[in-house]
């Protein structure tokens, strides 16, 4: 069975059921010594969190941060001018953008997304398929009101996802631009939406990103974004 919730620079939790906003950023996008700031401001910040008794007010503060802390990361990679920029490139972007819908319908039900010069936003709700090795008493209690209870379920969670986009994409972008190397930096932000409120504003701040950095003045005139509105 999959893991919901791991850890490696960030912690992810990841349970099946969810719709996941997820931002992936091409390597070197970002000074190393502005990552090591923010994380050692975030560390703090958390550690102060964790040290709240309220269960509940100490969760609504962690979710609280985590947003103020995304943003500050988007900021600066929407202004950085340091590092690689290969997704300005058409023939780059285009390779991303096919990636993308390419999984739809099949490892994902993809609702937006964004491609700037050096980072990827994007919103889907992973698909759940069936495994018939399981007896259906072990399926996700959250899931099971919209299941055939004779089978069970398989999540494919999202880093697995990330990592078929991102793998795919690097090995053809990096013989276009004849370089070897990362091409993504290794991991990536995602997070858990957690209702419909939510999910509307998730999608209205990836789809304005490009006006926000000042790239077009309506999100419709950006060629690398994309919103399938019947999940809204």
């Amino acid at each position: 069975m999959k893991k919901i919730y791991y850890k490696r620079n960030l912690p992810h939790y990841q349970p099946a059921g969810y719709t996941y906003f997820v931002t992936f950023r091409l390597n070197g996008s970002l000074p190393v010594q502005i990552i090591k700031q923010l994380k050692d401001e975030r560390e703090k910040q958390l550690k102060a969190i964790s040290g709240l008794s309220n269960k509940t007010f100490r969760l609504n503060e962690y979710r609280k941060y985590q947003s103020v802390y995304f943003g500050k990361f988007d900021k600066l990679l929407d202004a950085s001018d340091y590092g690689p920029t290969w997704l300005k490139e058409k023939e780059i972007a285009q390779i991303v953008k096919d990636a993308i819908h390419f999984y739809d319908n099949k490892k994902y039900d993809l609702i937006c997304y964004t491609i700037m010069s050096n980072h990827v936003h994007q919103v889907f709700t992973p698909i759940v398929s069936r495994d018939l090795s399981r007896p259906p008493e072990q399926v996700d209690s959250s899931l099971q009101n919209n299941i055939d209870m004779n089978v069970d379920l398989q999540f494919p969670i999202v880093t697995d996802i990330l990592r078929l986009i991102k793998g795919s994409t690097a090995r053809e972008c990096n013989k276009i631009l004849n370089r070897s190397g990362s091409f993504w930096q290794h991991e990536s932000y995602d997070h858990a939406v957690r209702d419909y409120d939510e999910l509307q504003r998730t999608v209205e701040y990836v789809l304005n990103n490009p006006v926000k950095a000042s790239l077009c003045e309506k999100w419709e005139d950006w060629k690398w974004s994309y919103c399938n509105f019947n999940y809204l």
